[in-house]
């Protein structure tokens, strides 16, 4: 008879202690601690009694539903190279793909993070109508709500979802669940949420590290010997961060994360991990009170909407994955101490800030040493790329100063430590976004290799930071 053993799973960063402990040695955190029982031997195998039906099928099987080790040559990827659409385009372009075929892969399984009430259910829902009604197949499976609310709450997202290829079970057990996916055999499984679901047979309460792990684990495992594409919803802690370790996210194929200002209507969906795609891609939703609508053109800012020149706002066009956003960034200098001022950002790289204000102080002569600087980029969209380095410089340049940029005029451009302003990537495609968004000017490196900009664009070409901050007014 296999030895059971006894270990303790920390439930804030998944570290493994033989023994109880008050505080876990390995991220600090106190009654973190909890029992995990563990039976030893590779006979036992617990996803083997939930995919037994699956594994059974699959040709020159070992015991267990294992497969023989063979050449990658032979192996054999079938369906595995067509996607399945969501019926979203924003949200299969995060799935990644070619252009003529995206979305989720056969057989992967997908984690999605987000706020409360920031809109995850709500575009799975979308999804799961969509995918129906082009002949999909999907079972969409609520641990928190009732069969009778996701109805109510379909009819007023997505009117006519009642498909006969939609299926929906509101239950929390894990083997119930498995047993109705095993009937209804669907090509999309959706899991909303994760932290809710459980297994009966662990001494471990639903949303605890020990259920988590195991839960995630098996539907992984089902998705690979079935083929159907599993996506699941993760809660988030106050830091952002998934809830439970980040056991989830290693275990799973994408993570993809949903983000926004409930104050804002702009959502958008990024991909942290993607096995069969890009992690820069971002999809751009408008919420709405019918729900989630795309936004295909972008949701960067308008020259009309922007309204008359401030001092300390800067708009850039910044590239996330094959699009192009037009983002405003902002500024704002205060009185601060010598020693103890303040350098605050929203949605920017504080190292990027922490370098702009030295740039700026040693080759624009800007005392800041005194000044209390906060900096943002509007709408909640992250700039993580250094083409939005002069934007900040000359939105920190023109809250100093009192100065503004022309109406109508953006910044693009890389800054470097010796006060040069360099060139950046996909310059052309830059330019015709800001140009078909009606801005008249635009601020590039002058080693940029471009002279004119298209039809109704004036390009103004700077080669330090000393001549960006001249065209400050």
């Amino acid at each position: 008879m296999a030895k059971t053993k006894e270990l303790f799973v920390c439930r804030a960063c998944g570290g493994v202690q033989h023994r109880w402990l008050g505080k876990c040695p390995d991220c600090g955190a106190w009654d973190s601690l909890e029992s995990e029982r563990v039976e030893a031997g590779a006979k036992k195998d617990p996803q083997k009694g939930l995919v037994e039906g699956w594994a059974d099928l699959k040709d020159g099987a070992l015991p267990g539903g294992s497969e023989p080790a063979r050449p990658l040559g032979q192996v054999d990827v079938g369906g595995s190279t067509h996607r399945l659409s969501t019926g979203i385009s924003e949200f299969d372009r995060v799935l990644g793909g070619e252009d003529k075929s995206r979305g989720l892969v056969p057989g992967s399984a997908v984690l999605i993070g987000g706020s409360p009430g920031i809109g995850k259910s709500t575009l799975l829902l979308q999804a799961a109508a969509a995918m129906a009604a082009g002949g999909t197949r999907v079972l969409y499976v609520s641990s928190e709500e009732s069969a009778q609310q996701i109805k109510m709450r379909s009819g007023r997202l997505v009117p006519g979802a009642a498909s006969e290829n939609l299926f929906v079970l509101a239950d929390t057990n894990l083997a119930r669940i498995v047993e109705q996916t095993r009937k209804v055999l669907p090509a999309v499984l959706v899991i909303d949420s994760i932290q809710m679901v459980y297994k009966s047979d662990l001494p471990a309460s639903p949303g605890s590290v020990t259920q988590l792990r195991r839960c995630c684990s098996e539907l992984v495992y089902l998705a690979k010997l079935s083929g159907i594409a599993v996506v699941m919803v993760g809660h988030i802690t106050k830091d952002g961060q998934l809830a439970g370790p980040r056991v989830l996210e290693h275990l799973v194929d994408a993570v993809l994360t949903f983000e926004g200002d409930r104050h804002h209507a702009h959502r958008l969906v990024r991909a942290v991990k993607n096995r069969f795609g890009t992690t820069q891609e971002i999809g751009i939703f408008e919420m709405t009170g019918s729900g989630l609508r795309e936004v295909p053109e972008g949701a960067g800012v308008h020259a009309v909407s922007a309204g008359e020149a401030r001092p300390g706002s800067v708009v850039c066009p910044t590239i996330s994955g094959t699009r192009c956003v037009l983002v405003e960034v902002q500024a704002l200098t205060a009185t601060g101490f010598i020693g103890a001022a303040k350098r605050k950002c929203s949605g920017l790289d504080p190292n990027r800030l922490a370098m702009i204000i030295a740039v700026l102080e040693q080759h624009a002569e800007l005392r800041l040493a005194d000044r209390d600087i906060f900096a943002s980029s509007v709408g909640g969209v992250k700039i993580i790329e250094p083409a939005a380095d002069l934007a900040l410089l000359l939105a920190i340049s023109g809250a100093q100063f009192r100065r503004k940029l022309p109406t109508g005029t953006a910044a693009v451009g890389e800054v470097g430590l010796g006060g040069e302003v360099r060139p950046v990537n996909q310059l052309d495609q830059r330019l015709r976004e800001a140009a078909r968004l009606g801005y008249s000017r635009i601020i590039i490196p002058a080693d940029g290799g471009r002279e004119q900009g298209p039809k109704g664009l004036e390009v103004i070409p700077v080669k330090s930071v000393n001549n960006a901050v001249q065209v400050l007014q």
